[in-house]
């Protein structure tokens, strides 16, 4: 008896070959729209950086910088009053100390709210998110008198502490979800081993927020470097206010007419440190705020 093979099974290459350009073009039709919204908001947000450091280096009337392009309105805001050094020393300092104090106390409260159980914790975290339903402005009168009663008026060191006070709530709540999506297990294990609840924090739950930490500390200095009302009411001398509100000064230092060109001069000094420091820290930026979600 013959035995016959069976046929082979044609390939299909042709089927394949225009399958695959439909496909690409159908995720490409997907994806258009997010590039055309990204990029949109891209250009909505970038704008206005670019538009400033254009404007801060042409040429227009009323400015430094009359004919050609160049510096001169930059020489201007070096050169007003106490110098540009003397006050991007100071924003320097207001917004180191306020990150130092706000991760000091954010830390340990979000620690503390998540791994140790207290008659009125929970009660005790809701009134510090509070704080955040509180206007700003109302605060700054009865804190300008409590910081006049212990000797911290128009320091840097009192108006760091002042802006402490308003990164705290936010700065805890990050803090706590933070370490509630690290397993209980890592500490449990230090423990068992022999660390006390401060070498925990320090060897083993530090590294493992690291993203949480990062977001709290831009924030603050984010907040600190950019804040204007704060520096208006508690500080006097004009030697020791921060940027911003030099620049707010320069803006009107001549019977109220506005030097545009020194004042974007002034916009691009203030907004270079930020724009570096969060393309810098963006990844860790991103994690902090996804840690609560991805809890458990």
């Amino acid at each position: 008896m013959t035995m016959t093979a069976p046929a082979p099974t044609p390939a299909r290459p042709r089927l394949r070959q225009v399958r695959a350009p439909r496909a690409r073009l159908a995720g490409i039709a997907l994806r258009t729209p997010y590039w055309v919204l990204t990029g949109a908001l891209a250009i909505v947000f970038i704008f206005p950086l670019v538009w400033a450091g254009v404007a801060s280096v042409a040429p227009q009337p009323g400015s430094s910088q009359v004919d050609g392009w160049g510096f001169g309105n930059y020489v201007t805001l070096m050169e007003y009053q106490a110098g540009l050094p003397r006050y991007l020393l100071n924003s320097t300092l207001v917004s180191g100390l306020t990150v130092l104090f706000t991760l000091t106390a954010s830390v340990l409260g979000g620690y503390a709210f998540s791994r140790f159980r207290f008659p009125g914790r929970d009660v005790l975290f809701l009134l510090t998110l509070a704080i955040l339903m509180v206007p700003y402005a109302t605060l700054l009168i009865p804190l300008y008198v409590m910081l006049n009663a212990v000797g911290l008026q128009n320091t840097l060191v009192g108006l760091s502490l002042v802006l402490t006070v308003f990164q705290l709530p936010f700065a805890t709540f990050m803090m706590r979800i933070s370490f509630d999506a690290v397993p209980r297990e890592l500490d449990e294990a230090a423990l068992v081993d022999g660390c006390s609840s401060f070498r925990a924090l320090r060897t083993v739950l530090l590294p493992a927020v690291k993203p949480g930490v990062i977001t709290v500390g831009l924030f603050a200095f984010l907040a600190a470097w950019n804040d204007f009302v704060a520096p208006l009411i508690l500080i006097s001398d004009s030697d020791k206010i921060p940027l911003p509100l030099a620049v707010a000064n320069l803006r009107a230092q001549v019977m109220g007419i506005v030097d545009y060109g020194a004042t974007e001069a002034g916009v691009v000094v203030m907004a270079l440190p930020c724009v570096v420091l969060f393309l810098l820290l963006q990844r860790h930026y991103v994690r902090g705020f996804m840690s609560g979600a991805l809890k458990g």
